[in-house]
């Protein structure tokens, strides 16, 4: 499986890549293939605060639905609009076209305290 090098993850399943003040997030292949084909994301509202390791939106595929964990404290300030046309993106890109949101997070060095891709992998 591909978890890239230059990401942090969550135990949880979410992927975290820093751009500046702001960090993106989605959901790692490992989480995407164990689902299978989404039909749906629910990502947090712009503006809205979520809470490290708290539920922050879902995900649905043709087998379950499953809840994505904020990775970091922080506020939501931009969600990737084309997933609400196409899903898809997360099944076909999860660490690109697929991300889900972009939070301000309250400190940036919680970041550090999560998983790098070695230590994910070991967990999985």
């Amino acid at each position: 499986m591909n978890h890239p090098s230059d990401l942090k993850y969550a135990a949880t399943h979410e992927w975290v890549k820093i751009e500046g003040e702001l960090v993106i997030t989605g959901i790692t292949e490992h989480a995407q293939q164990a689902l299978g084909d989404l039909v749906y994301v629910e990502a947090p509202a712009v503006g809205s605060r979520v809470i490290a390791g708290e539920q922050a939106g879902v995900v649905e595929s043709v087998k379950t639905a499953s809840d994505i964990h904020a990775p970091v404290s922080g506020e939501v300030v931009e969600v990737n609009t084309a997933l609400e046309d196409d899903p898809d993106f997360v099944n076909d890109s999860p660490y690109d076209q697929g991300w889900i949101y972009k939070i301000r997070p309250d400190h940036m060095a919680d970041v550090e305290q999560l998983l790098n891709s070695a230590e994910y992998e070991a967990g999985l």
